[in-house]
C-alpha cells in the first residue's frame, strides 16, 4: 500500500475535483481525499509530493506504436525547409555503408512550399536507397536508387489506390502516394520480434514522460506479437488497446476474437479500415474537386456498401469498427454504412458497439448531427486542427 500526500490532485470527478492525498493498493487507487487518509490508513509507504500536481494518466486514442518506436531510430524530417531535411539525410548518408537503407519520417511539402523530388536526394545520397515517409503517412519520398530497386520507371503502372507522381515527361519524381509507397517499403528489411520488443520498450519509457499510460495502437500483427512478448516478460507498462487490420478480419472472426478480449494491459480493440487517403497529399475523398485540380476528388478506398459488409461480419463476432475517414465524401460514406450497421445490430439482437470514425477532418454540414444520432464516436486528433487547417482552407474550396 502507498499513500501519496501533500499534492494537488486533479480527480476529474465533478463532485470532488481536487484532493491532496490518495491511497494505492495492489495497483489500484482505493481512496482519494485529504490529510485524514494518513491517520485512516496505517502501515503503508508514505510519499510526500511536496505540493506537486498529480493527474490521471493520459490515453493516446490513435497511435501507430511500432511506427513510432522505429521512428526513434530514423531521421527526423519534420523541418521548416527542404534544405534542413536534406542536411540531416546527408549527415546520415556519410555514416551509412553503400547499399544500406536510409530511412526517415515527418516531412511536409505543404510547409516547404512544394513537393521534393528524387534528384534532391540523389545529390547527397547516390549510393544508398533513401525512403522518407511524410508526416501524414500517406506519401513517401524516394531517391533514384530506391526507385531502381523497386523497378519503378516511366513504364510502371499505378497500383490500386495509389499514384506514382510523374513529371511532365512521365518520369517518376520520387513521390509515391498512398499504396504506391508500398512498392518501395516492402523491400526494406523488417525488424525481428526481438528488435521490435527492444524498440517498444524504449518507446514506452518516452511515452511515460509525456504522461501517457495507455494507447490505442493501429499497427499490425508483428507489433501485437512484440507487445505480447513484452507482457510475458512483465515489462509492458502501457495499457494497450490493439486494433485488428481489416485484412485480418476473416481470421479474427474464425478465431472468435471480440472487442475487449484480453486483460488490463493488452486487449483487443476495433477492426481498422480505410475509407480514403489524407488531406496533405490530396488523396482524401471529396464531394467536389480539390481547388486547382478539377480532375482530383481524392481516393475512395471503400464505399458505404463495402464498409457495411465488413462491419456486418465484424458485428457477428462482437468486433467494433474504427474507420479512417478524412474527406467529406469519405465521412459521408462511413456514416451511411454505420446507419445500416446500427439497423442490422438492432434487427439481429446484437449490441450497439462503440464504432468510431478516425480523424473526421472534413465534414459536410448535413452529416454533423449524424454522429450523435447514430452514437458513433468522432475520434479526432487535435493536432490535425493546427497542422491541416491551412490546407483545408486552400484545397477544400
Amino acid at each position: 500500500m502507498r499513500i501519496l500526500h501533500n499534492a494537488v490532485i486533479h480527480t476529474l470527478n465533478k463532485s470532488q475535483p481536487l484532493a491532496s492525498a490518495l491511497v494505492i493498493d495492489h495497483g489500484e487507487v482505493v481512496r482519494v481525499g485529504g490529510g485524514e487518509l494518513l491517520s485512516e490508513f496505517h502501515g503503508g509507504e508514505r510519499q510526500d509530493l511536496q505540493g506537486h500536481v498529480v493527474l490521471p494518466g493520459l490515453i493516446d486514442a490513435h497511435l501507430h506504436l511500432k511506427h513510432y518506436a522505429l521512428s526513434l531510430q530514423k531521421i527526423d524530417c519534420e523541418t521548416d525547409g527542404l534544405d534542413a531535411c536534406l542536411s540531416r539525410v546527408a549527415e546520415r548518408a556519410l555514416k551509412a555503408a553503400a547499399g544500406e537503407w536510409i530511412l526517415g519520417h515527418g516531412w511536409n511539402h505543404n510547409v516547404w512550399g512544394g513537393w521534393p523530388c528524387a534528384a534532391d536526394l540523389d545529390r547527397i545520397a547516390p549510393h544508398q536507397p533513401v525512403f522518407l515517409t511524410a508526416k501524414s503517412l500517406h506519401a513517401a519520398w524516394a531517391n533514384s536508387a530506391a526507385l531502381r530497386l523497386a523497378h519503378i520507371n516511366a513504364d510502371s503502372s499505378d497500383p490500386k489506390d495509389g499514384t506514382i507522381q510523374r513529371d511532365a515527361r512521365g518520369d517518376p519524381t520520387g513521390i509515391l502516394l498512398e499504396s504506391a509507397a508500398m512498392l518501395v517499403s516492402r523491400l526494406i528489411p523488417e525488424p525481428g520480434v526481438d528488435e521490435l520488443v527492444a524498440a517498444l520498450d524504449k518507446a514506452q519509457s518516452i511515452l511515460w514522460t509525456l504522461g501517457l499510460t495507455g494507447v490505442h495502437d493501429f499497427d499490425g500483427p508483428d507489433c501485437f506479437m512484440a507487445l505480447q512478448a513484452l507482457q510475458a516478460e512483465g515489462r509492458l507498462k502501457l495499457r494497450v488497446t490493439k486494433s485488428i487490420p481489416v485484412e485480418l478480419l476473416a481470421q479474427a472472426c474464425e478465431l472468435g476474437l471480440s472487442t475487449g478480449f484480453g486483460n488490463d494491459w493488452l486487449r483487443i480493440g476495433l477492426v481498422k479500415a480505410f475509407m480514403d487517403g489524407a488531406l496533405g497529399p490530396r488523396t482524401a475523398a471529396m464531394f467536389q474537386a480539390y481547388a486547382g485540380e478539377p480532375d482530383n476528388r481524392g481516393v475512395l478506398v471503400l464505399d458505404a456498401e463495402q464498409l457495411f459488409e465488413l462491419g456486418r461480419r465484424a458485428a457477428r463476432s462482437g468486433l467494433g469498427m474504427a474507420v479512417h475517414a478524412i474527406g467529406d465524401r469519405a465521412n459521408h460514406e462511413a456514416l451511411d454504412a454505420f446507419e445500416h450497421l446500427r439497423e442490422y445490430e438492432s434487427e439481429n439482437g446484437l449490441p450497439h458497439l462503440r464504432h468510431r470514425i478516425e480523424h473526421v477532418q472534413l465534414l459536410h454540414a448535413a452529416d454533423a448531427a449524424r454522429f450523435a444520432r447514430l452514437n458513433i464516436t468522432a475520434s479526432m486528433q487535435p493536432i490535425h486542427a493546427t497542422s491541416d487547417m491551412l490546407m483545408a482552407e486552400r484545397y477544400w474550396g
